[in-house]
């Protein structure tokens, strides 16, 4: 898969994709995230890609000129998912992760300031938001979305069993999970775990499970 970014912050995404899951799915060519600098596509010398809004109001809002030439350079024939971060997209949940997770390429739009000029929204095919909160721009979203994206690739996990007891698949959270000291502050371990009976085992983690939906 391939998964470009296009921020004002290209650090922020290349610093923490450089660790963990992402970091291992980027050598193993399994996914390739290039971040791409905003300001590259800027209207002058200066950098500029924002502006007054119109209306008038506090704060400064990107450049459609500036944002659709950067998608239309990272993006020549739109064959890519092209996705704005947005407080008011779709909420990202396992489901739509999974359907993103299926896409060859995905184009990630982040925005900063006080979002982009709502003309933007034609170039894109989907706004998502994380949840209902505003963070100082879109590249913390992005990081999610790629995180939880990257792990569903076949190949990127060692162990890809472990993607089919994880919370929210098949819409219920994971059982509870442990391990060595068997007490710890007089706190035992469950004795079902400890007592070899598969079967057991199973029906009790099962029981331990709840509905997400």
């Amino acid at each position: 898969m391939q998964i470009d970014v296009i921020t004002l912050f290209p650090e922020m995404i290349n610093q923490a994709l450089s660790h963990s899951i992402p970091a291992r799915a980027q050598k193993s060519n399994k996914v390739k995230v290039t971040a791409h600098f905003l300001r590259n596509w800027a209207i002058d010398k200066r950098g500029t890609v924002d502006d007054t809004p119109y209306g008038g109001g506090p704060g400064m809002v990107l450049r459609v000129d500036v944002a659709h030439a950067a998608l239309t350079a990272v993006d020549p024939r739109h064959k890519a998912h092209r996705v704005m971060l947005s407080p008011d997209g779709d909420r990202l949940d396992q489901k739509l992760v999974k359907t993103l997770s299926e896409k060859k390429q995905l184009v990630l739009l982040c925005g900063r300031y006080e979002g982009f000029d709502a003309r933007i929204e034609k170039y894109v095919d989907q706004k998502i938001s994380i949840g209902d909160y505003v963070a100082s721009g879109g590249e913390l979203p992005a990081l999610v979305l790629i995180d939880a994206v990257t792990r569903l690739i076949p190949g990127v996990l060692g162990n890809a069993e472990s993607l089919e007891h994880e919370t929210f698949e098949n819409d219920v959270t994971d059982f509870p999970q442990y391990t060595r000291p068997e007490v710890y502050e007089k706190v035992s371990v469950p004795p079902v775990l400890l007592s070899g009976h598969h079967a057991e085992i199973t029906a009790w983690r099962r029981s331990q499970q709840t509905q997400t939906r």
